[in-house]
């Protein structure tokens, strides 16, 4: 793939420039929800968390029509910025991106000593058999909230109180999403190419999480050579939201030793 993503996308990034570099990949929430991530992470790293093409009002090239493809766009970035060793740190979608990464990477050598480690933060994109990926585009915003949080009232935002604008984006975004991650947010071909990721690997769920259970998130750390899983409690598909201290204690530990 030969994927070229926009030079301009927004970034949110903290952190010494000569740090060891964390690519932090959002979900369909948008890139506000990982700024905590990136205000974490930047104690010890160089954080950036890019705005995917088609979110947010950014323009998506007509060849970016999958997940793979925007995998394939940044590791052509990450290539052409002569990185190395990058963290890999994705929530959702972004998991979902993280994983198809780290398998491209594998596949060639282009890529050696690119990418160094890979957290994935309650992914979708696999399909496990009875542990489907919750139907995203049925749900309104009280049934995501119920199925994404610990803690739904503190998830639930009022569409009533959306301006035209934010109307505006959220439809965009969520018509990105359909077109990048389709309505089934999986590939059935990625389970069974997980057996090719050979950096670490960290998978961090919340154990409320009902788009995607904690039963899919073992299944998706048993596909992956070595991956540790680790449960956070009082928490849902955003547990760096809903529980920070206790995914910091998760992943802190992890990123020291990869």
């Amino acid at each position: 793939m030969n994927t070229v993503l926009p030079d301009d996308l927004p970034v949110i990034q903290a952190g010494d420039p000569a740090s060891r570099t964390a690519l932090v990949l959002h979900g369909g929430g948008g890139p506000q929800t990982v700024a905590p991530i990136v205000g974490h992470l930047a104690a010890s790293m160089h954080a950036f968390a890019p705005t995917h093409p088609g979110w947010n009002g950014t323009p998506r090239p007509d060849s970016i029509t999958s997940v793979a493809d925007l995998a394939a766009g940044y590791l052509t970035r990450l290539l052409d910025h002569k990185e190395h060793d990058v963290v890999l740190v994705g929530s959702s979608i972004g998991g979902w991106i993280a994983l198809e990464m780290a398998v491209q990477a594998a596949h060639d050598e282009r890529y050696a000593g690119l990418i160094g480690a890979v957290v994935d933060i309650d992914g979708v994109g696999v399909v496990i058999a009875g542990e489907p990926v919750a139907d995203f585009f049925a749900l309104d915003a009280r049934g995501l909230a119920e199925a994404a949080w610990h803690d739904p009232e503190r998830g639930y935002v009022d569409p009533a109180r959306f301006t035209d604008e934010q109307r505006a984006i959220q439809q965009a975004n969520r018509h990105t999403m359909a077109v990048v991650a389709g309505t089934g947010m999986s590939d059935p071909t990625l389970l069974g190419r997980l057996g090719a990721v050979n950096v670490p690997t960290l998978l961090v769920w919340g154990e409320s999480d009902r788009i995607v259970t904690p039963a899919y998130g073992r299944a998706v750390a048993d596909a992956v050579p070595g991956a540790r899983f680790i449960q956070i409690q009082a928490a849902g598909h955003l547990p760096h939201l809903e529980a920070p201290d206790a995914t910091w204690a998760a992943i802190d530990p992890f990123l020291r030793q990869s």
